[in-house]
């Protein structure tokens, strides 16, 4: 079975994931505006932290997300964020789900929850699309960048969301905590990981003006139009925050690079026959699509967010190695630390040189 096929679509809801269905008819029916009918739910086989459901009512698709069940670190999970900053964008050019009620009253269903529109489109899960031609891939590509870059042009402070993140310091902020993080890890170290936790603290550039940023903004997290090469919806904000757009810009990138993503990776690709752009023509896609003459300090912040995504690797690999992971994938997405930081290690060493 394909990654596609593993992924798309819904079943019926797993016994640890489910919930009194009589509570969530009531809480909708009194929040939901429109709302009618009897709701009939099934979840999403996609691998979600934050679980997701499909629900259908009174001919009408909506979908829950809600915190997993069980203790969960106090930051994580955070749905009342995703709701927030999707509902602040409702009413900007960014798409996204309109957003219907959040619940923080755990007596409902168990854990906080949110309820958004289902959009009717398209979820592609591999960056090579293998199911398009060239033409359709290029198209998909430039909405891709041209959705990312009028998300980061939106004012956060006029949509509401001036309390949503600190403005500042944000590559100072990552790296402080994936660095901390890395030396508290009781797995193997990395010669490269050693080294770039020491030099890149040292060399962080001066900061881009602050604005909203998604965190995993990915062909994965965005829904396509049904048989248009657009992009429109974003979906999976668990992530976002406020901080530097082109640190976002740079986890976008992170498919050109070796071990993110078995699914997926564009290395050794012959791009332009498959119609996807190359990293730089990315980058110049986002530079006309924003109005840059250049991205600042792309080497640098690239590197750092490889850093980033090496330590979250060596997380999964630590869990794997004490049996708490949850993923049967875990020793094997947690061996992606090596490639990821050989390739933040290469990256600064020419900055160096």
């Amino acid at each position: 079975m394909s990654e596609q096929d593993a992924f798309s679509g819904t079943q019926a809801v797993a016994p640890e994931r489910a919930f009194d269905l009589a509570a969530l008819q009531a809480f909708m029916e009194q929040h939901v505006d429109g709302f009618t009918g009897t709701v009939d739910v099934r979840e999403f086989k996609g691998g979600q932290s934050n679980p997701t459901y499909s629900l259908t009512a009174g001919g009408k698709r909506y979908v829950l997300r809600r915190k997993p069940p069980g203790q969960l670190l106090k930051s994580a999970h955070a749905v009342d964020r995703e709701y927030k900053v999707m509902s602040a964008l409702a009413e900007t050019d960014v798409p996204v789900p309109r957003t219907y009620a959040l619940c923080t009253d755990e007596g409902v269903i168990g854990t906080w929850f949110y309820i958004m529109d289902h959009v009717d489109g398209r979820i592609v899960w591999d960056n090579d699309m293998p199911e398009s031609d060239p033409e359709e891939r290029a198209a998909v590509y430039q909405s891709m960048i041209e959705t990312l870059a009028r998300l980061h042009a939106v004012d956060h402070v006029a949509v509401g969301l001036e309390r949503f993140g600190k403005p500042t310091d944000y590559i100072a902020r990552t790296l402080n905590r994936f660095i901390g993080q890395y030396r508290l890890a009781e797995t193997t170290k990395i010669a490269e990981m050693d080294w770039l936790a020491e030099w890149l603290p040292e060399h962080i550039p001066p900061e881009e003006p602050a604005g909203i940023v998604h965190g995993d903004f990915k062909l994965a997290n965005l829904v396509l139009h049904p048989t248009e090469p657009k992009v429109i919806a974003i979906l999976d904000w668990e992530l976002s925050t406020i901080g530097n757009p082109i640190a976002d810009l740079a986890v976008h990138c992170l498919p050109y690079y070796p071990g993110l993503d078995p699914r997926g990776p564009l290395t050794d690709l012959d791009l332009p026959a498959l119609g996807i752009p190359t990293e730089a023509e990315l980058l110049a896609a986002y530079c006309r699509a924003t109005g840059r003459d250049y991205v600042p300090h792309w080497n640098y912040i690239m590197a750092a967010m490889l850093f980033r995504h090496a330590q979250i690797s060596l997380g999964i690999l630590a869990r794997a190695e004490k049996g708490t992971a949850a993923s049967d994938h875990a020793v094997e997405m947690g061996r992606r630390a090596w490639p990821l930081s050989k390739a933040a290690y290469d990256i600064a060493q020419r900055l160096v040189g």
